[in-house]
């Protein structure tokens, strides 16, 4: 980013030096990425001061802050999404498990930075998830913890944008978010992922608009919460259907990447557009038909502890390949890893097979010993496209 602009140390929890920042440089549009800031109404405190913002107020983005907040939202307005429990104490999380079956989903109801869902293969996973939960492993997060039924499917990712009263269609993705090869080890912020995700069909997202959407943004609107932003909703595709697994209110990392590879218009104009509550209600988003895939290079460690001030030597690359980087630093002049997930590899090509082919010739070229990644990114798509020839 520094190439590009000028970095400004900025306290976000501090509201008010972000609004003076934004008043003595002239900001017309603040886009607010990251959940945090969101959940903590840095997005109100801006619009009372006069700018435009992209992103949902404090109410609205407990979509994403609270698990049992989207539930409850689902309840009022019929989505489908799983049988779940809303615990306040571990005694009664604990007794709760009778009524699931195994395997069975432990979530904090509030943000763990995209780990705190555990899926407990046995009811002793499911204890110590809960122990651990209201031990205090995740913080204040785990406070309160949802349980939810598994459901069986394939995972898929869906983006519309809102500016409370219409919505547009963003994309889709397919996200990887076990560790391991095989989707194997614990769940982390993102291994990689690619868009669009074939198995999400035109006439799945249309489903998806239909029962989720649509009824999430009126249902916000009616409770006097209207949403602004993106609706990222994680979505299981079950034999019954596509069921909501949890929203998220921002564009997600590493789906944003391969969004943003494919996207073509005036991206700024639009989110300007949506800020100030005028996104038209047929409003036609230019896309690449190409595949954008992004992998993950995480430092060693990662999810637990990351091994930072690991060296990189990014190499150079085709056109078609971007890198962005997630957790580097710049120390005596050489790049550094200062992260978990610290590079996203990324690149286009004409299907997902292709676009895996490219991304790994270019991640064969990056010099990051400390670093790691899945070799299988796509690996459902590819297999699809290679039975279909």
């Amino acid at each position: 980013m520094a190439e590009l602009a000028n970095n400004v140390d900025l306290n976000v929890s501090d509201h008010n030096s972000v609004a003076e920042f934004c008043k003595t440089q002239s900001i017309d549009l603040v886009v607010v990425g990251p959940e945090a800031p969101l959940v903590a109404g840095l997005a109100n405190d801006l619009r009372q001061a006069g700018f435009s913002v992209f992103g949902p107020d404090k109410a609205a983005a407990q979509l994403e802050g609270s698990k049992a907040f989207t539930k409850s939202i689902c309840d009022k307005a019929h989505i489908p999404t799983a049988g779940y429990a809303h615990l306040h104490d571990k005694a009664s999380a604990l007794s709760a498990l009778d009524d699931f079956q195994i395997p069975v989903v432990i979530k904090a109801d509030g943000l763990a930075a995209g780990k705190g869902v555990i899926i407990a293969e046995t009811r002793q996973q499911a204890q110590d998830a809960i122990e651990d939960m209201f031990g205090g492993g995740f913080g204040d997060a785990g406070a309160q913890v949802v349980i939810e039924e598994f459901m069986q499917g394939e995972e898929a990712s869906f983006f519309a944008l809102t500016d409370g009263k219409n919505i547009v269609r963003f994309g889709s993705a397919q996200d990887h978010k076990r560790v391991g090869e095989g989707d194997t080890g614990p769940n982390t912020g993102g291994m990689g992922a690619y868009s669009p995700a074939p198995v999400l069909t035109a006439d799945l997202e249309d489903r998806v608009m239909r029962d989720i959407i649509e009824p999430t943004v009126k249902t916000m609107a009616a409770e006097g919460m209207a949403y602004n932003g993106v609706l990222y909703a994680g979505l299981m595709l079950t034999a019954d259907g596509p069921k909501l697994i949890e929203y998220n209110c921002r564009f997600g990392d590493p789906e944003c990447q391969v969004l943003m590879m494919r996207y073509q218009g005036d991206f700024a104009v639009l989110l300007k557009r949506i800020a100030d509550s005028d996104l038209g209600a047929d409003e036609a988003m230019e896309f690449s038909n190409q595949s954008a895939m992004t992998v993950v290079m995480a430092a060693k460690g990662y999810p637990a502890s990351p091994e930072k001030g690991g060296m990189i030597d990014l190499g150079t690359h085709e056109d078609d390949v971007q890198i962005f980087h997630a957790g580097t630093a710049i120390k005596d002049g050489v790049l550094v890893a200062n992260g978990g997930r610290v590079l996203n590899v990324t690149a286009m090509a004409d299907s997902v097979t292709a676009a895996q082919k490219s991304v790994y010739a270019a991640i064969d070229k990056v010099d990051f010993p400390s670093g790691f990644y899945r070799r299988d990114i796509g690996y459902r798509e590819i297999a699809r496209e290679a039975e279909s020839g």
